[in-house]
């Protein structure tokens, strides 16, 4: 009888020491992850800036040019391609690298097979060649105000699932939608505020909000997708159809429409030193942003995972400014003051789309 007792006063010693050992596991998981999320958004601030960087030197200094003989269809829309090309293959070579050094590029190869795999190609479609291009030229339109614009993907991905698979858009989900539109007003009435503004920054604003658009249709569609492949493979999966979309179909097509060989123009972009290194940047930067992201979903859950990714709002008008203005010293790069607050505004906006913000400080006995 005594053993028993003994035995017993061992089982209930142990087992709450080994629950708070299991539920300080799962929440130094769930801050990892959310960590990993929140630096999906820095890793997309960094991609915004030095793309723009390798577009504004060598021979891209060219064909901006007044002499350069290019139209303004060219100017506008095909080395916005052109530079979304380059930014995508750079990622999708550094995801097939990694993925070869890791040893993966079989479940690449076999992952593009399925149906799942089918999925992320589709939706890689829309937010590769459409979204890219679009931010690229409303970047080169009206800078980094153009940023928080196209933050508004969740917005817009929340309102796109209710109206296309009906799922539920609660009273919640519609304030953080209305912060977010609020916000993107906000900035777009302060856009003439910048002394340094460019003339065509409302245009600017329309193709952020394009991009937005683009955005919000993958991620959609990438739901699924992405909960049946693991998301190193996914990534690279996105990267590489985006790549070759762009090299592929859209620089041609562009290049027809404007009366130049889109193709030789790549090459020629290809070749030029100074720019190119800072191609190479940002394709990992943008490799990083959406494998961080894909990654600390996993980790700390989608909503959770998708309002933190939400937070290059912020950063990216940040990292341009520090990257171009700043560093680099190029004009224009810098948002009024009541901008900078407008995307802070939107951070919070999605972060209430995804999840009530109070849960954050509340304590989870399940974790």
């Amino acid at each position: 009888m005594e053993k028993t007792t003994v035995l017993d006063l061992d089982s209930a010693i142990s087992t709450p020491t080994s629950d708070s050992a299991e539920k300080k596991l799962r929440r130094d998981f769930r801050r990892k992850g959310i960590s990993t999320a929140l630096f999906s958004g820095l890793s997309y601030g960094f991609y915004t800036a030095f793309m723009t960087l390798a577009m504004s030197m060598g021979i891209w200094n060219v064909w901006y040019g007044e002499g350069s003989g290019l139209s303004l269809f060219a100017t506008t829309y095909l080395l916005a391609a052109i530079g979304a090309a380059l930014t995508d293959s750079s990622s999708a070579i550094w995801a097939l690298g990694i993925a070869g050094v890791r040893g993966r590029l079989g479940d690449f190869t076999r992952s593009i097979r399925t149906r799942p795999g089918a999925i992320m190609i589709a939706s890689a479609i829309i937010g590769g060649p459409l979204a890219s291009t679009a931010y690229v030229v409303g970047l080169q339109m009206a800078g980094s105000i153009v940023v928080p614009i196209s933050a508004l993907c969740p917005a817009i991905g929340a309102v796109l699932a209710r109206v296309i698979f009906k799922q539920e858009l609660t009273a919640r989900m519609m304030l953080g939608i209305a912060i977010c539109f609020f916000a993107s007003v906000l900035i777009g009435g302060t856009a003439g505020l910048d002394a340094d503004a460019s003339p065509t920054v409302m245009l600017g604003i329309f193709f952020g909000f394009l991009a937005a658009l683009f955005w919000g249709i993958e991620g959609c569609v990438a739901g699924y997708g992405t909960s049946m492949i693991d998301p190193e493979i996914g990534i690279t999966i996105r990267q590489v159809t985006s790549g070759l979309t762009n090299l592929i179909l859209l620089v041609p097509i562009f290049g027809f429409i404007a009366g130049e060989n889109g193709t030789a123009m790549v090459f020629q972009a290809l070749a030029d030193s100074q720019s190119m290194p800072y191609f190479i940047v940002a394709g990992l930067a943008a490799y990083g942003a959406f494998m961080f992201w894909y990654k600390g979903n996993a980790m700390c859950g989608a909503p959770l995972g998708m309002a933190c990714n939400g937070t290059f709002s912020f950063w990216g008008p940040l990292c341009c400014w520090l990257v171009l203005g700043i560093a680099f010293g190029i004009a224009g790069w810098t948002m009024a003051p009541i901008a900078w607050v407008a995307a802070i505004i939107m951070v919070f906006g999605i972060f209430v789309i995804a999840m009530n913000p109070m849960d954050l400080f509340k304590k989870d006995n399940n974790q």
